[in-house]
């Protein structure tokens, strides 16, 4: 008995996704948020709507400069106040589905050095969690590849003084 040729038409279960009706570009910029805590260099990490770890980070306003967000977006996430944006470190490009729009986004990173008192944080209030994290655990822990290379390229700065 012969066997049967396989159907070179399988029909799969899957949903449609919506047409892309229009293609926008967005820009953001956050921070690379370090502290030396007696001797350990730790990144500042947040949880995000989607409870993965991340930066803090946001939309760039109309008129103002990339590092002056990161700043800003630091402040408004995280409640640190007092910080330093020392330099920049490279972009992110990325892009993700809205509805029907296809959104191309690039991100700016900046290392950013926290003063004061770094322990004094108050998340906004949609993040899941946020704490300082040594730094190859920040590494091990960020959702996303390309700002974890960032996060190693930022602390070959600081360990080679170059900040």
């Amino acid at each position: 008995m012969k066997k049967p040729k396989p159907s070179l038409h399988v029909k799969l279960p899957f949903k449609r996704r919506p047409v892309i009706d229009e293609v926008v570009h967005e820009t953001t910029s956050g921070g690379i948020v370090f502290r030396r805590n007696h001797g350990v260099l730790e990144i500042l990490l947040m949880k995000d709507a989607k409870d993965r770890w991340t930066i803090p980070k946001g939309h760039v306003e109309p008129g103002e400069e990339p590092g002056a967000t990161a700043e800003r977006e630091i402040r408004e996430e995280t409640g640190l106040q007092d910080m330093e944006v020392l330099i920049w470190l490279g972009k992110v490009n990325f892009r993700y589905r809205r509805a029907h729009t296809l959104v191309l986004m690039t991100m700016h990173i900046w290392l950013v050095e926290a003063q004061g008192d770094t322990d004094k944080l108050s998340p906004e209030e949609w993040l899941s969690d946020i704490k300082w994290l040594p730094a190859m655990e920040a590494v091990d822990k960020i959702a996303y590849d390309d700002i974890g290379k960032l996060i190693l390229l930022g602390m070959k700065k600081i360990r080679k003084n170059e900040v």
